[in-house]
């Protein structure tokens, strides 16, 4: 069976991420993974991938045999460290003092996963996010908006804070939460392998 005819579930709860996945044309589940997102991982494509992969195997134990699992986790990185979602309005306004005027990366990372197989991609994108100076008002605003509130950085690239953003280098959709030329292939990849598998 081509991965195409499978049922898809996507293990998140984002709505960015569900709409990008309609983009390319897939109507899939959501299933959102409740899992603990903490760990002792520092580097930041090890941990989003590790995230990534915890998510969609927590989702995939509970479906049919086949099923194709879509995990994903996304974070921003300043100097090293990980940015996860601000835990309130403080946090969140600390964090885009800490961002503006200069650049940071954004990793996603993404785990496509076979429910009942052993077969799977995991991988981790990353974009670098070029943010304009910001005043301590416009940072209040934003805050005020509500919108860096549940997201990684405490911004959102497609929202209100897209006037802040002078340049990326990377996947645009990477930013949002999925990185969508970066999925293609590991889907290809991931499919070639189901099909290999098939006729042998």
């Amino acid at each position: 069976m081509r991965l195409g005819e499978r049922r898809i579930v996507l293990a998140s709860a984002s709505p960015r991420r569900l709409d990008l996945l309609r983009q390319l044309g897939l109507c899939p589940g959501v299933q959102p993974s409740e899992v603990d997102e903490s760990s002792s991982e520092r580097d930041p494509a090890r941990f989003v991938q590790e995230l990534a992969r915890r998510k969609a195997g927590c989702v995939a134990a509970t479906e049919a045999a086949g099923t194709l699992v879509i995990g994903a986790d996304t974070v921003v990185v300043r100097d090293g460290a990980i940015l996860g979602k601000p835990k309130d309005r403080a946090a969140a306004a600390e964090m885009l003092r800490s961002l503006q005027g200069r650049a940071h990366e954004v990793y996603t990372g993404v785990a496509l996963l076979l429910a009942g197989e052993t077969k799977e991609r995991v991988f981790a994108a990353e974009t670098q996010v070029f943010v304009a100076p910001m005043t301590e008002d416009e940072i209040q605003a934003y805050v005020d908006s509500g919108e860096p509130l549940d997201k990684a950085g405490a911004y959102g690239i497609q929202g209100r804070f897209a006037c802040y953003i002078e340049k990326i280098e990377g996947e645009y959709s990477n930013v949002v939460g999925l990185p969508l030329g970066a999925l293609r292939k590991a889907w290809k990849a991931l499919e070639e392998q189901n099909e290999a598998n098939s006729e042998s």
